[in-house]
C-alpha cells in the first residue's frame, strides 16, 4: 500500500505532467481553434493508419490460444482496477468501435476516470513490461501502459495512465496501486483502457509501425488468434 506521503508527491506529478500537457498543447496550437482542429485531425489520421498495419499484423497470425491455457469465465476472477466503475465502451465490435477503428474491433474495456484516478492491479502477479507509445509515435496507440502477468494464464493491462508506480519484474498483489489514470497515447479524453489477454497469445515486442515514421514502438502485440479476451467476463 502506498503511504499519504507518497500519494501526494504523486498526485503533484501526475498535475505537473497534466500542466506540462496542456502547455504543449497551447503552444502547438497557440491557442487558435483552427490550429487546435488541424492537430485533432493529425491525430485521428495518425491513429487510422496505426490501426491499419496492426489490423494487418493481426490478420496474418496462423496459431490460435489453446482453451485449456485460461480459466472459464466467471464473476470476480478479476477485481475492478478502479474504485469507481463508470463503463463508457465495452470489448468487441461496439458502436463506437464500428467508426472509431479501422478493424471495427474494441480490444478491452474503457472506464471514465479522471487524470490521477488511482489504477489497481486487478489479480496478484508480475508486472511483465511498461512502455510509452508516445516516446516514438506520440497519439497513436496507449500512451503509457503497465502489462501484468498473472499465475492463472490471463495477462491484464492498464493503458492511457500518466504516472506508472511499477517496474519491469516487480510482483504485485491484487488491489495494489500500479499507477494513475490519464489521457496519454490516443485518447479524446481522460479514461482507463483495460485489456485482458491469455498470456500465450500476446507478447511484448518491439515492432515497425510505417506510420510512425518507421519507429519502432514497444507495445504488448498479439500473437495468436483468440488471444484477446472481454474484461467482463472475468471481473
Amino acid at each position: 500500500m502506498i503511504s499519504l506521503r507518497s500519494e501526494l508527491e504523486d498526485k503533484k506529478k501526475v498535475l505537473e505532467i497534466s500542466k506540462k500537457e496542456k502547455a504543449s498543447l497551447l503552444a502547438e496550437t497557440k491557442n487558435k481553434e483552427s490550429n487546435y482542429k488541424k492537430v485533432l485531425a493529425d491525430k485521428v489520421a495518425l491513429k487510422e493508419s496505426f490501426d491499419k498495419e496492426l489490423a494487418q499484423l493481426e490478420s496474418e497470425l496462423k496459431f490460435a490460444i489453446d482453451p485449456k491455457s485460461i480459466p472459464s469465465a466467471g464473476k470476480g476472477i478479476l477485481n475492478w482496477p478502479l474504485d469507481n466503475v463508470y463503463i463508457t465502451q465495452k470489448f468487441g465490435n461496439t458502436d463506437f468501435s464500428k467508426t472509431a477503428y479501422t478493424s471495427g474491433f474494441h480490444s478491452g474495456v474503457d472506464f471514465r476516470a479522471s487524470v490521477g484516478s488511482k489504477v489497481k492491479s486487478s489479480l496478484t502477479g508480475t508486472v511483465k513490461g511498461i512502455g510509452n507509445t508516445d516516446l516514438v509515435c506520440s497519439g497513436a496507440s496507449f500512451g503509457k501502459w503497465v502489462l501484468i502477468e498473472h499465475n492463472n494464464g490471463l495477462s491484464t493491462l492498464y493503458a492511457h495512465l500518466s504516472l506508472i508506480k511499477v517496474n519491469q519484474g516487480d510482483k504485485v498483489y491484487t488491489g495494489d496501486v500500479i499507477g494513475y489514470s490519464g489521457n496519454t497515447g490516443y485518447s479524446t479524453g481522460p479514461h482507463l483502457h483495460f485489456g485482458l489477454y491469455a498470456t500465450d497469445g500476446i507478447e511484448i515486442a518491439n515492432y515497425n509501425f510505417k506510420s510512425c515514421s518507421g519507429a519502432n514502438v514497444k507495445m504488448p502485440l498479439l500473437t495468436k488468434q483468440g488471444g484477446y479476451l472481454d474484461p467482463l467476463q472475468y471481473l
